[in-house]
């Protein structure tokens, strides 16, 4: 397990500590598969387990002394096992909260015990003994990068030994090895799922620039070739120990008049590589880059690279004008004045016309991506979250200004301008306090500063090393950047890299400036980017680290570093509406710090903490974190806190998290649906109750919580708010409802509350998610017969018939399963559906669709239409029939059950089971009966049934092998299937004895 720790495990360093284990889907992957080695260890290998450690594993760990029982010895604080080495030493020895472990069989004894701290504790030890081969065996078998040749001395060493120890050792060796891979290869698989560029596209790329390589006059490169012909299964050619590390294949690339360039392919992008001076893998290639930190050789020679790669291509001129086109810089000088970003419009313009631009994609994306990266020699992508939506995205607002009508403070603001520019350090300060007693909170006071020049002096004095004209400058840029344009033009004018820069500073008054000052302006997307290319997120959570956490009276001494951090949380808060900014927090240990602040008392400071968990909790990896560092507890424990805008947060990241069912258990164990469900009563706050209602949502999807939710009278209350609140509020009542519906009891509850007409009347709306939860909902209560009378009063079965033409798939399948219990239910259920014009073809059209979801819904609806022989004439004249078997030849097995039960019920019809069979239904049918899903089995069944009436379907029946599958499955226990079965042989049988008779006689 050493070499995947040291390659594949994902680790990070928070501040100054030692490195931990980022709490990750890989990492929790490769925790889980070596806690399982460990603790199946000494049953499968009672022997090895008894080997003692050459030295102990030791680490921090949560486990008390009250855990342990039966064989090991407790006194006090200190537990020792009853088992010893040849020492005498125990081999599990616990002293405060140090553990020492010396064998395989006390951790595997370790590990049981741990329960459902095991993860936590399998993490403990792995970070505290990051190559824990050398600890068990010793330093001759420690993990090496390059050729590993400790397996070769090891087999030297016992056919010289003979050693009995020698030979047990190597046994245990070959056992991690085998780990050791097995994790690599899970690694990849991982690495693989999350790919950006990947070896098929690479690929194609290459083939398409080596069309225009060669030696004529007309091609932009002489040559470009892979340095390795071997191609792995996965399509990669790079050796898997750097496939590990995201890479593909690496290239040379040969241009007409100048040397080489290596380059190296990775999921991450294209860069240009160092030149080894060893010629031994092929003379090119240098794999261990300069600072390893996913750059190789730096981004900024990659920039290079793609500006000779784009400018030759694009023009092919080159090789007419080597001088002016092969220029290192030429593009850049050209088009990134004084390292400014790249314009592409202006680039798109000038070469949208020029011969083989097409050929661009590989390198020329990578040169855009390059471009922002400036000389920071660190790969950043330009790319943001797309759904990004605050108030910024949009282009500032431009206010009709002039000379005319200005108040006083404007003319005052303009007379200090004249000392702030030019006056000495002395003269600065004064007008910087005077300048602060203006209402700086004015548009006024905020656009004048502007207008006059000030903003440009305000910044230049951050980059002073006057420390009272720094702190004036932040405090005035504190109040003013609320402003959306000063935001934008603080950008603009650099100021974010100097703020950035100044949260080094020992002062601690100006870092909390500086931070707020960040939280401010980092509101739209170029400012978050900006912080986060000049290195701003790891300071940021520098600032986080305090060992004040937790105390209830502060010294000032405490009291300022909390500040620090709380103003470092404001700041990740506003940066973390980036996915890339969520990944560099992650990167930067920011969730243990967070995690430990949140166990605080202040609010001023937990707010932005949570803000930021509840921001970043969109991403699956910052949910499992929030699990799996036990935060769910104390979220809960604030929903109880007199700050709305706390209990706001801590709700909305519990509605972010709950789409785990873990998270959910956990929300209830720590007794957090009953707050949830009284603040239900708090309706004033649509913030508050749009973030509650939505955490109660994804809680009722378990059925525990559900029943919980009936005790506590959250259902009564959800139904009292289902009236005049704006429809972000709805979807997430309408939807809790709709899970709680699933129960038999609650539909009824519903129905007394006076809940049903309200539902049936947010039919009509137009809001697309909305529209799929209510849907779901009325067909839920359907299912009760009393409240099917009050739905088909109410003209509902009709509303939800016209959402079929609404043109969102998900709202067409969510309408359509709601119907079927409509129909089910109905008293008169034929005649409800003929009733409305020119239902039956509409519904037999969506047949047509792509959807699978809708297809399978489409399907239950046509099961239960067709039981009604009016109307399944009806379909059958709409031609109903060939769409059912047109979706046949499908691998979805819940379109498969669907699909097989309306085929059984449009059967019953003239001669459609004879259309079915000449339509080609019959050996894919026969295929459902491989599936692993029993209800496929069961509906399947009984569409053959039906279909085996007709003698020629019989015959491709058997023709395709149906007996015996169904002989399987006439001893089922399900008696429904059991039947279908046999009556299906009985046909088949019948038929071939007639056939014999007909035949002898």
């Amino acid at each position: 397990m050493g070499a995947a720790l040291a390659r594949a495990a994902q680790w990070t360093a928070a501040g100054s500590g030692t490195g931990t284990l980022e709490i990750t889907p890989l990492n929790e992957s490769l925790l889980n598969q070596i806690i399982k080695f460990a603790e199946d260890f000494s049953t499968r290998h009672p022997q090895e387990a008894a080997f003692v450690f050459r030295e102990p594993l030791e680490w921090q760990t949560q486990l008390g002394c009250s855990v342990f029982g039966e064989g090991y010895e407790i006194n006090e604080a200190t537990v020792q096992s009853e088992a010893k080495g040849k020492d005498g030493q125990p081999l599990l020895l616990l002293m405060a909260s140090t553990l020492r472990v010396r064998s395989f069989d006390q951790l595997s004894i370790l590990l049981q015990i741990a329960m459902e701290k095991k993860l936590k504790e399998a993490q403990a030890c792995l970070e505290a003994n990051r190559d824990p081969i050398v600890k068990i065996l010793g330093p001759e078998y420690g993990t090496i990068e390059g050729e590993d040749m400790s397996m070769l001395h090891l087999l030297d060493k016992v056919k010289k030994d003979d050693d009995p120890e020698t030979e047990l050792k190597m046994k245990i060796f070959l056992l991690l090895h085998q780990l050791d891979l097995q994790l690599l290869n899970s690694s990849l698989k991982h690495i693989s799922e999350d790919i950006r560029l990947n070896p098929a596209a690479i690929n194609n790329e290459v083939n398409l620039l080596k069309n225009f390589s060669g030696k004529g006059e007309d091609t932009v490169l002489e040559s470009l070739e892979y340095t390795s012909d071997y191609t792995f299964s996965n399509g990669c050619r790079a050796p898997p120990w750097r496939q590990v590390h995201g890479e593909i294949c690496y290239l040379v690339i040969k241009p007409h008049d100048t040397d080489p360039l290596y380059i190296t392919c990775s999921t991450a992008g294209v860069f240009l590589n160092g030149v080894s001076n060893n010629k031994g893998f092929h003379g090119v290639m240098n794999f261990i880059t300069k600072g390893e930190t996913s750059s190789y050789n730096t981004w900024l020679s990659s920039k290079i690279l793609c500006l000779r790669m784009v400018e030759a291509i694009s023009l092919c001129e080159f090789r007419k004008q080597p001088d002016t086109f092969m220029e290192e810089k030429s593009i850049q000088n050209r088009y990134c004045k004084d390292d400014q970003e790249f314009p592409e419009s202006q680039f798109a313009e000038e070469y949208s016309g020029k011969n083989n631009f097409r050929v661009l994609p590989l390198f020329f994306y990578c040169y855009l991506d390059s471009c922002y990266c400036k000389t920071s020699g660190r790969f950043e992508d330009i790319s943001e979250s797309s759904s990004e939506t605050e108030e910024d995205e949009e282009q500032p607002v431009r206010h009709q200004e002039g000379n005319t009508d200005l108040p006083s403070e404007y003319w005052g603001i303009q007379k200090l301008a004249k000392y702030l520019k030019g006056g000495n350090p002395t003269a600065t300060v004064i007008a910087l306090c005077s300048m602060r007693d203006f209402n700086l909170a004015q548009e006024t006071c905020q656009l004048a500063i502007r207008d006059i020049g000030c903003l440009e002096v305000l910044i230049n004095l951050l980059d002073t090393e006057e420390i009272k004209c720094q702190i004036g400058s932040l405090k005035i840029l504190k109040e003013i950047s609320q402003n959306t344009l000063i935001r934008h033009a603080i950008a603009d004018l650099g100021g974010l890299q100097i703020m950035v820069k100044i949260l080094d500073s020992p002062d601690k008054d100006l870092k909390c400036l500086a931070a707020e000052t960040i939280a401010n302006v980092a509101r739209f997307k170029r400012a978050r980017r900006t912080v986060r290319q000049h290195g701003g997120i790891k300071r940021l959570v520098g600032l986080l680290e305090c060992i004040s956490v937790g105390s209830t009276s502060l010294t000032p001494y405490q009291a300022k570093d909390t500040e620090i951090a709380r103003c470092g949380a404001l700041a990740l808060w506003s940066c973390s509406k980036s996915i890339k900014n969520k990944e560099a927090i992650r990167k930067a240990g920011g969730i243990p710090l967070l995690a430990r602040w949140l166990k605080c008392s202040h609010a001023n400071i937990l707010t932005p903490v949570v803000g930021t968990l509840q921001e970043c909790a969109s991403e699956p990896s910052y949910r499992l974190a929030i699990r799996t560092e036990g935060m769910i507890e104390n979220l809960v424990k604030n929903l109880s806190s007199e700050h709305e805008e706390l209990q706001m947060h801590c709700a909305s990241a519990i509605f972010k998290c709950a789409e785990d069912k873990e998270t959910r258990d956990l929300v209830r164990q720590h007794g957090g649906l009953q707050p949830l469900s009284v603040l239900l009563g708090n309706s004033e706050n649509k913030q508050l109750l749009a973030a509650v209602t939505g955490a109660i949502w994804k809680c009722a999807m378990s059925g525990e919580n559900v029943s919980k939710f009936r005790e506590y009278k959250a259902i009564e209350a959800l139904v009292g708010l289902l009236t005049d609140q704006p429809e972000g509020v709805l979807v997430n009542i309408v939807g809790a409802l709709g899970e709680c519906c699933q129960e038999p009891i609650n539909r009824t509850i519903i129905r007394k509350c006076g809940g049903i007409p309200p539902l049936v009347k947010l039919l009509a709306g137009t809001d697309q998610a909305l529209l799929v939860n209510v849907t779901k909902a009325v067909g839920a209560c359907a299912t009760e017969p009393e409240n099917m009378m009050i739905i088909d009063r109410l003209d509902g079965v009709r509303l939800l018939w016209s959402l079929l033409k609404n043109p969102n798939p998900d709202v067409q399948a969510s309408a359509a399963w709601a119907i079927c219990p409509c129909i089910e239910n109905a008293k008169d259920a034929g005649e409800m559906v003929r009733s409305f014009v020119g239902g039956l073809e509409l519904i037999v059209n969506l047949l047509k669709s792509k959807n699978k979801e809708v297809l399978a819904s489409v399907c239950a609806a046509i099961t239960n239409i067709a039981k009604d022989e009016e109307n399944l004439a009806v379909i059958t004249d709409h031609g109903v029939v060939p769409l059912l078997s047109k979706l046949a030849n499908t691998n979805n097995d819940k379109l498969r059950r669907h699909l097989a039960e309306a085929i059984s019920h449009c059967c019953m019809w003239g001669s459609n089971r004879v259309t079915f069979g000449e339509t080609k239904a019959i050996a894919p049918l026969v295929r459902y009966l491989k599936s692993n899903d029993p209800s496929v089995h069961r509906a399947t069944a009984q569409a053959l049934y039906q279909l085996s009436e007709d003698p020629n379907n019989c015959i491709t029946m058997h023709e395709n092998r149906v007996v015996k599958l169904l002989l399987a499955m006439v001893g089922s226990t399900d008696e429904i299937l059991q039947e279908a079965a046999a009556g299906c042989i009985a046909n088949i049988r019948r038929l071939a004895l007639a056939t014999e008779k007909a035949k002898y006689g």
